[in-house]
This record gives C-alpha cells, sequence and structure tokens, in this order.
C-alpha cells in the first residue's frame, strides 16, 4: 500500500497517509493512457473551420461562354471547384470531434496517471488547504515551500473560491475539484497538490467494483 507524507500549507510533515493499492498503486497502462488524452484533446477541439460549398459562393450565375465553338472546354459556372475562387469540394465543415471512451476504461486510464505520479514522488497530499481572502502571494509562497513551484496541478474536495483565484494568475499551475479530475492535467502538471478530503472522494469514486456490487 502506498504511503505518502501528509504536509501542512507551511510545508511541515504533520503526519503520513496510507493511498489505496487499489486506486493508487497499481500498473500504469501507457495504452489507456494516450487513449485518454486523446479523447480529451478531441473533445476541447473547436470545430469551427469550415468552407464554401458550390450553393455558397457568391457569383457564377451566368454561364462564361457558350457551349460549343470557341475551342475552350465546356464550362457552366465560373465558381466550379475547378476554377480559382471557386468552390471547395469536400472541405471541412463545422463539427463536434468529441467522442467518449467506456467508463471502465477511463477509470483505469485515471487509476494509471495517478499511478504515475505515486511512483514519481510528485504527488503531495495536504491536510487541508484553505484561505482567508484571495492573495496570490500567498499561494505562490505555499507552493514554493512545497516545491511545487513550477508545473503544479491543485485539487481540493469541494470549490475553494479564494484558492482558486489565488492560483489562476500563477504560470503553470491549474486549479480541479476531485469530481474534476482529469488523465490530460494531471499529465501535463509535475506536481499534483491534493488535500486529504480530495484523496478520499478520489478513491471512493475510483475504487473497481466488486462482483458483488455489480450483482447486487
Amino acid at each position: 500500500m502506498p504511503r505518502v507524507a501528509l504536509y501542512n500549507i507551511a510545508g511541515q510533515q504533520v503526519g503520513e497517509l496510507d493511498l489505496d493499492e487499489r486506486v493508487f498503486g497499481g500498473e500504469v497502462n501507457e495504452a489507456v493512457l494516450h487513449q485518454a488524452v486523446v479523447m480529451q484533446q478531441a473533445s476541447r477541439r473547436q470545430g469551427t473551420a469550415a468552407t464554401r460549398g458550390r450553393s455558397e459562393v457568391r457569383g457564377g450565375g451566368r454561364k462564361p461562354w457558350r457551349q460549343k465553338g470557341t475551342g475552350r472546354a465546356r464550362a457552366g459556372s465560373i465558381r466550379s471547384p475547378l476554377w480559382r475562387g471557386g468552390a471547395i469540394v469536400f472541405g471541412p465543415r463545422p463539427r463536434d470531434y468529441g467522442y467518449r471512451l467506456p467508463k471502465k476504461v477511463r477509470q483505469l486510464a485515471l487509476r494509471s496517471a495517478l499511478a504515475t505520479r505515486v511512483q514519481e514522488g510528485n504527488i503531495i497530499v495536504l491536510d487541508d488547504l484553505q484561505l482567508d481572502k484571495p492573495r496570490t502571494r500567498e499561494m505562490a509562497t505555499i507552493l514554493k515551500v512545497l516545491r511545487a513551484d513550477n508545473k503544479a496541478l491543485i485539487v481540493t474536495a469541494a470549490r475553494e473560491p479564494h484558492v482558486e483565484l489565488s492560483a489562476r494568475n500563477l504560470p503553470g499551475v491549474s486549479y480541479l475539484t476531485a469530481t474534476g479530475l482529469n488523465v490530460y492535467d494531471i499529465l501535463a502538471h509535475d506536481k499534483l497538490v491534493i488535500t486529504r478530503d480530495a484523496v478520499v472522494l478520489v478513491e471512493q469514486a475510483l475504487l473497481p467494483a466488486t462482483k458483488a456490487e455489480v450483482c447486487g
């Protein structure tokens, strides 16, 4: 069972915390991690690329020359896809690139991402993280004493508005609640700074179901 140090916001170790082996200590599945990251990147695409088809291009209402007798190839419109300034054939259209992986695959990917951070020693568990008011400087100091001031992902159990406001102006620092934890953000940051209460929620959400629970 993985055991990590428990810190306060002053950077002092106040205890130790046992992490659930089934969530934080499993084998890292790199193939599933890749699938999850690609899925999230696809879902974040805007999909607003567009081109004009033949019915949307302005002009071309008159036949440019008569059908026969000119020696040229026959043409019905100067807005044909064959012409410069004409329509686009099979061009991109606004679309949604998003798709979903099966729930068990997403959970496996998230467990693999968490296990990666534990194996690297890049997970920092706090006993609590609350601020009286938004102060970016104070948040920067907290991350510095925790040695997580480069690229850090901060995760709390419930939304902490003061923590969120204090962290959002720091370069390379992101904030999420436990319910919004995802593979892409875990892997995109060097350090995972998570509160003890958030660990409990993550473990509850990601524990594999037993046969008794599945059968009811």
